[in-house]
């Protein structure tokens, strides 16, 4: 097996990596650092989150920098703040003994003064967003005109979240005579574009085979009714007693809402969404970071450069929309060559999505029994007892208060001290869970597919007059309908989006109040319209339908 010496990295870098605990290069970097040592070409790498990416191309750059220059001679662009900072620490850790090299990360929401001050003063290597790196250039302090490198990190994700006209901004501007290097889990057509459009011949390293769940990660759902989401997140919390995990929910609303009830029932838990100020998220992260929280509750997007080794479960408040967003929350899970667990809790309709996922990521969803009262407070009880039996007691610190503990309890016996024990650290639980009903749902109750054909009784199905072109996607449309609405919990079926409208399936209670709350509402200078739209099999020439709403939208005040 190659090692980092053998790579040819220079001492003070092996230096900083070996005290980082870097011992053997991951497949990423195996491949990536030497293709970019001994190479200009461009290059696009095909990896998931977690494989070790920021090494795989930061390494490199560091080992070929001239750090005798002020000039910037790398751009590394992220999609989110969160993994802006968290690049740039990395790469201020494996330059730690190179004194000369100054990183400095530039994004939304901090003091645009202090990063252009210390770009004034001379720095090396740029980590920033899309929006803020493109504000700096137009501000004529971050000139990179003279860039040998720049790097696309997670190229999909920034395009998933509309950063191309910026990407293209920067992109224009850059000198031709420099390397470009693309990351990405994936490779939508999008992402191809950007390729084919700015670099040139690019080599391209996949490191297995694309969208596959790691081996060491098991996959588990739960089937329940979508109202007893909340209970089942709950029974999970309560029966893994040792759970370190995040929670991942679809949207900013669901993330506070969840967050408040774990807070308000006695969870070690907080959340994480972005509306949160950028010192609220760090005090976050760091409390989740050092262990100081259980359970974080988090958007897709507000995760993103939280990077944590020893998570024990990813859950899955909601299946995401995007099944390989799955494979970017499982991936969570199982890093550094620990076993992890992603759990799904489903309801009985998402049968389908969940065959999806199967094939997607080439491994077989296991489907568990969410545990009753008895087995939880079971569970819980033998973890208390190993604890007890396996406790080093320092009998320095409470020999002074033995005597008064002793002559207070003297009068139990000790079946009725363990008895009375027993009953203060568990009341609450056996209060909690006393005659506890089943929350399980079988896979064969109504909307489940079932030979291919899904049942779509207790839905119903809506056309909306905004689509890709409007930059509505699934999880804008949740909010939107959330938003609007104003009811937590709703229950949101299929959605599919095309370039000029959209359908939306929701639980048929809720059809006069989705009616109702799109009566008067304005996406993206678009008049909402909204209206029961026919069977899916039977939406015959649907432009008609977008042509009436348009022509009704002219005679609206």
């Amino acid at each position: 097996m190659t090692t980092f010496q053998e790579i040819g990295l220079r001492d003070e870098i092996i230096m900083a990596i070996t005290e980082l605990g870097f011992v053997t290069p991951t497949p990423i970097q195996d491949k990536t650092i030497p293709a970019l040592l001994e190479s200009k070409t461009d290059l696009i790498s095909l990896a998931q989150t977690g494989t070790g990416k920021t090494a795989a191309f930061g390494l490199p750059i560091i080992q070929q920098l001239d750090a005798d220059s002020k000039t910037i001679q790398a751009i590394i662009l992220s999609p989110t703040r969160e993994l802006c900072i968290q690049i740039a620490k990395d790469l201020e850790a494996y330059t730690k003994f190179m004194d000369n090299v100054k990183i400095l990360a530039v994004y939304g929401g901090s003091s645009v003064d202090n990063q252009v001050r210390t770009l004034k003063n001379g720095v090396n290597i740029v980590v920033g967003t899309p929006g803020r790196t493109l504000d700096l250039i137009k501000r004529k302090t971050l000139k990179i005109n003279n860039i040998k490198w720049l790097v696309l990190d997670e190229a999909d994700e920034m395009l998933n979240m509309g950063f191309k006209e910026e990407l293209d901004g920067i992109l224009d501007t850059t000198p031709k005579e420099k390397q470009t290097l693309l990351f990405s889990a994936t490779m939508p057509k999008e992402v191809r574009q950007i390729a084919n459009n700015y670099m040139t011949n690019p080599v391209e390293i996949s490191v297995g085979r694309k969208n596959l769940g790691a081996d060491n990660v098991k996959h588990l759902f739960y089937m329940v009714k979508a109202s007893d989401r909340y209970l089942a997140l709950k029974r999970i919390a309560d029966f893994n007693y040792n759970i370190y995990g995040i929670i991942f929910c679809r949207t900013r609303r669901e993330t506070k809402d969840v967050a408040a009830k774990l807070i308000n029932d006695g969870y070690n838990a907080d959340a994480l969404h972005g509306d949160l100020s950028q010192a609220q998220r760090e005090m976050v992260m760091d409390k989740f970071r050092k262990h100081h929280l259980q359970l974080l509750v988090a958007t897709d997007v507000a995760a993103r450069g939280l990077d944590i080794n020893d998570l024990t479960h990813v859950i899955n408040y909601n299946l995401p929309d995007d099944p390989e967003v799955y494979i970017h929350r499982s991936g969570r899970t199982g890093r550094a060559g620990k076993n992890g667990i992603s759990i799904l809790i489903a309801h009985s309709r998402e049968g389908r999505r969940i065959n999806e996922l199967e094939k997607l990521i080439g491994q077989k969803f296991e489907k568990n029994n969410l545990p009753g009262g008895k087995e939880i407070c079971e569970k819980r009880l033998y973890n208390l007892m190993d604890s007890i039996e396996k406790i080093e007691v320092n009998e320095d610190q409470i020999k002074e208060f033995m005597p008064a503990i002793q002559k207070k309890l003297e009068w139990l016996d000790r079946d009725e001290l363990l008895k009375r024990f027993i009953f203060v650290e568990f009341n609450r639980f056996l209060e909690y869970y006393k005659n506890a009903p089943d929350l399980n749902v079988s896979s064969e109750k109504g909307g489940e597919f079932k030979g291919g054909k899904r049942t779509d009784k207790g839905f119903s199905r809506f056309f909306i007059n905004v689509g890709s072109k409007h930059r509505i996607k699934p999880q804008l449309l949740i909010g939107l309908i959330n938003d609007e609405t104003n009811t937590k919990g709703i229950e949101i079926g299929k959605i599919e989006i095309l370039r000029n409208f959209s359908f939306f399936e929701v639980d048929s209670a809720q059809e006069s109040k989705i009616l109702k709350a799109f009566n008067d509402v304005n996406y993206g200078g678009v008049k909402v319209a909204v209206e029961v739209a026919k069977a899916a099999s039977d939406d015959s020439r649907p432009e008609k339908r977008n042509k009436k709403f348009n022509k009704k939208k002219k005679f609206r005040k």
